[in-house]
């Protein structure tokens, strides 16, 4: 990171802060990450991170509430530009997949905070996430009944879930196999799976 980077306005720093979790949960475990580690990554002192924020778990906090505006703005401009719910639920699909191709350390990161066993701020954050997140796929899934796309016998809740363990379940694969790209193969083959199994047949 540049010098210039050392006198930012207080917003730009807690944004490039935020940013540099992000880029440094890629690269190991974020349970690892202190604040000594990012003030290094960012070319400034602790003392600089913390005039903008309170303590680590702010940081955090900060982090996952990046995380859910980031990917939801993303997630609904996706739906916004299809013509039908299912295009929509192939479209939030693939952009999510996207989203997670270009920042690998976020789901490290929401996988780390919803194991804890503490309810810090961090944590509710994640949790809010993925409620939010399911229930804009449902949502969809609703609409596909409506308009005769999305099999009538379908249980939405369930069908719900298995959308989101579908993306979970390329993450986690393609973590394991240190292989981002990996997960961007099979996607279309997956959601099509995925596809097979919720819509209506004639």
């Amino acid at each position: 990171m540049s010098s210039s980077s050392k006198h930012l306005p207080a917003d730009k720093r807690r944004a490039v802060t935020v940013e540099a979790v992000v880029d440094l949960a890629a690269r190991q475990n974020p349970g690892d990450i202190t604040t000594a580690a990012i003030a290094k990554h960012m070319n400034v002192t602790q003392g600089a991170l913390f005039r903008h924020f309170p303590n680590k778990k702010a940081i955090w906090q900060s982090v996952m509430e990046w995380v859910a505006e980031r990917l939801l703005s993303r997630v609904d401009k996706a739906a916004r530009g299809t013509a039908t719910p299912l295009a929509a639920l192939e479209a939030v699909f693939m952009t999510h997949i996207d989203f997670v191709s270009a920042h690998p350390g976020v789901p490290r990161m929401l996988f780390g905070e919803l194991q804890r066993a503490e309810d810090t701020p961090a944590k509710k954050m994640a949790r809010t996430l993925i409620q939010q997140y399911a229930k804009r796929i449902t949502g969809l899934l609703n609409e596909g009944k409506v308009a005769g796309e999305v099999d009538s016998a379908v249980d939405i809740e369930t069908a719900g879930v298995l959308f989101i363990g579908s993306i979970q379940g390329l993450i986690m694969q393609s973590l394991l196999a240190g292989d981002i790209a990996n997960m961007k193969d099979k996607a279309a083959a997956v959601f099509a799976i995925y596809l097979r199994a919720i819509e209506e047949r004639s």
